[in-house]
Order: C-alpha cells, then structure tokens, then sequence
C-alpha cells in the first residue's frame, strides 16, 4: 500500500518537511484557494505540485498522487438548469490533472455541508483532544438555533425535549461555538463558510429533492465524467457521507453498502470507485468494515484509515477513537486491503497499489495549545500512520 499524507497547502500548519520526516511517500492535496465550480488551470497545478515534489537531491522525494478533492458545484448536485458547465468544468480540471500525472481523484457528492461535527476539541481521558459528533448538540443545533422549518419531524418527543433542556443550559458562548463548529467550515471541506441566513438558504433550495432524485443527479455527473477518467487512466474514489445518514433535512446517498451497489449497478465503469474511509462507514452500527472491504475491494482505489467510538446509548454519537482501538476491526480491514493487492499483482491488467493515510488524529503532546487545522494535527496523525505500519508490516510477514 501507498503511505499518504494530507496537506492542505502553504498555510497547513504541518510542512512538507515535516511530512517528508513521517515516512509517508505520497501527499493528498487539492487546490483549495479556486472556487468550486472552476476549472483547476494547469499553471496552478503545476506550482501546487512543485511545492510538494521539488526537493534538493540529497532529500527523501514525495509525490503528489492524490486529489482531495475536486467540489463538485452545488448547482450539479440540484441539477439545475445550465450545471452542465460545472460539469464540464470538473472534467476539465480532471483532465490538466492526469496531464500532471495526478490520476486518483476523491470527491463526494454531500448537499450544503461537507464532514460535520459538533465537537473539535473534545478531550479524552488521556488528557489529548478528538473530533466528537455528539447527536444531542446537533439537534440543540437543528432545533432551537438553525430553526430549521419542519425539523422536529425528524426527532422523537423525548429528544426535542432533551435537545431544548440542552439548549436552555448551554452559554452564549458555547452556542456560538457549536453554530461554528457545524457551519462556518473545516479544513478540507468543499463548501463555503456559512451564516445562519444563507445555510438556510441553501437547505431551501433542497426542498423537493428527496435520495432518488439526488441519487439521479450523481448518476447524470457520472455519466459525463466516467467515460473521459476511462480513457485518462483516471480513477474516481467517492467518498461516503459523513456523518452517513440523513441530516438538516438534506437526503444522503453514500452511506451503506446497499447504497454502494446502487452506484455500481448503475455505473460499471472500471474508472467508478471509492474511497473506504473507514470511520465514516463505521459511525453506523450497520456497516460491517471487514466485509465492506471485501465486498467492494477491486472498487477501492483510495482508503481513510480511522476508527471511531460509537456511544452506547446514543449510536448516532461518536468520536474519533485512537486508530487501532474503536469500534471497527482495523486489522481485518488492512487485511483485507492487502489481499485486493495480492490480487491485483496477480492480474496483469490492474497492479495498482490502494493509497492511504491516517485520518483525523488526536491533538497531543506538543500540538496542544498550537495553531492546528482540526483533526489534522501532526502528532496524532503520526501515531496513527505508525501503527497501521505496524499492522501492514505484521500482516505482510504472516507465513503464507
């Protein structure tokens, strides 16, 4: 497997020395600064890749080979009169990238908001800080501070009651906090910062549009770009919705293995695959990691290794455990990545290696009380990168 580290440009807090000194081979990166919905120019390519891969001859080389990840425009996920030219615009960056070399893209096709949690400094016990969705908050959130038209359908009586008594006891300060924790944007997310006022707006424009007709709209994307990534050599790595359920009234369509097979069903093209980002799959008890993995190995061409920790009396709770101790049987899954490759090396037509990277590390030791992009601290990441060597080395050296 292909060692990867995220990097999300000049202004990252961990350098490309500093991921030079992990051992990682690979960066994950994506041009941040362009606007979704325009095209990526080769010039801006090119410099963003010279960041990462310009080295002097005596240092350890990093290549840039995955993109996380291209947004798709809003408009395309509505399918609004005229989004064709969003999509033409997509497959145009596609295209100036795999001229770079960059041939494995991540994207996902979640409506308004991106990855969501209520908590981005939620302490363990070990004295270190996670990212924690807490559903109780969110609802605090939908409830009583969104406002949001027609929410408490979504809710039983007793967690209305309990996410109002929530709110009551909750300061100014920490609504404000948990307003911005959902809305105002997180590193890597490929929607804008919001206000209250336009993240309504935004939730408006999708009344109407129910799973089937968002499913639809990913499949009317696909159809246009599948084809061109087949004859690029490129390969598309969706990533589930996270949380992966239906939220804010928004229809969720990358959640389940069922939905999965849904998206292959639909479109068999060998370019149409996904991102296995394992704590995100793992946040609902329903998913089987393991067999996931198995099921959906030869479509994996990207994969997030994290666990999370499920709270046992809220399920929909969770918060982003330490990698190899959560909810999910990480060793299983690497397993299971390991022999797709053995396969894949077997099978002269596709030798290709699966990338990852640790995902959503703890904030510890020295990274407490510094500046840091949320979840992506450089001290957690590194502990996790090091023990899924650890498992991937182990399994390697199994006797056959």
């Amino acid at each position: 497997m292909r060692e990867a580290w995220r990097w999300f440009g000049p202004d990252d807090p961990v350098s490309i020395s500093d991921i030079r000194q992990t051992g990682a081979s690979d960066v994950v990166s994506a041009l941040h600064n362009i606007p979704a919905g325009e095209v990526w120019s080769l010039e801006a390519i090119r410099e963003h890749q010279a960041l990462i891969e310009n080295c002097d001859a005596d240092q350890t080389p990093l290549k840039w080979s995955v993109v996380e990840s291209i947004p798709v425009h809003e408009d395309v996920k509505l399918g609004a009169e005229g989004c064709e030219r969003y999509v033409d615009n997509w497959v145009a960056s596609m295209e100036n990238l795999a001229v770079c070399g960059i041939k494995t893209i991540c994207y996902n096709f979640m409506p308004v908001i991106d990855w969501t949690r209520t908590d981005l400094a939620y302490q363990l016990p070990s004295g270190g800080f996670a990212l924690r969705f807490d559903q109780e908050k969110f609802a605090a959130f939908d409830l009583c501070i969104l406002q949001r038209e027609g929410a408490e359908a979504d809710y039983s009586v007793a967690e209305v009651d309990r996410a109002r008594e929530l709110f009551a006891r909750m300061t100014e300060d920490e609504r404000t906090l948990l307003t911005n924790n959902i809305i105002a944007g997180l590193p890597g997310k490929m929607t804008d910062a919001y206000g209250l006022d336009t993240f309504r707006a935004m939730l408006s424009k999708y009344r109407g549009v129910d799973a089937d007709a968002l499913r639809q709209n990913l499949f009317n994307f696909l159809g246009r770009v599948l084809p061109v990534a087949e004859q690029l050599g490129v390969k598309l790595a969706i990533h589930p919705d996270d949380p992966p359920r239906d939220m804010l009234g928004l229809p969720r369509i990358i959640c389940t293995a069922s939905d999965l097979e849904l998206l292959f069903q639909s479109q068999p093209s060998p370019a149409n695959g996904i991102t296995l980002c394992v704590g995100t799959y793992g946040s609902r008890p329903d998913n089987d990691l393991p067999s996931m993995a198995q099921q959906f190995a030869a479509r994996i061409h990207f994969s997030h290794l994290r666990g999370v920790t499920r709270d046992p009396s809220e399920q929909r709770s969770f918060f982003e455990a330490d990698h190899l101790d959560s909810d999910i049987d990480m060793v299983a899954v690497i397993g299971a990545l390991l022999s797709e490759e053995g396969r894949r090396r077997s099978d002269d037509s596709d030798a290709s290696e699966i990338f990852i990277r640790p995902d959503h590390g703890h904030q510890l030791l020295d990274d407490i009380g510094k500046p840091v992009n949320p979840g992506y601290s450089c001290i957690g990441r590194l502990k996790g990168l090091a023990e899924i060597r650890g498992v991937i080395r182990a399994l390697e050296h199994r006797p056959a």
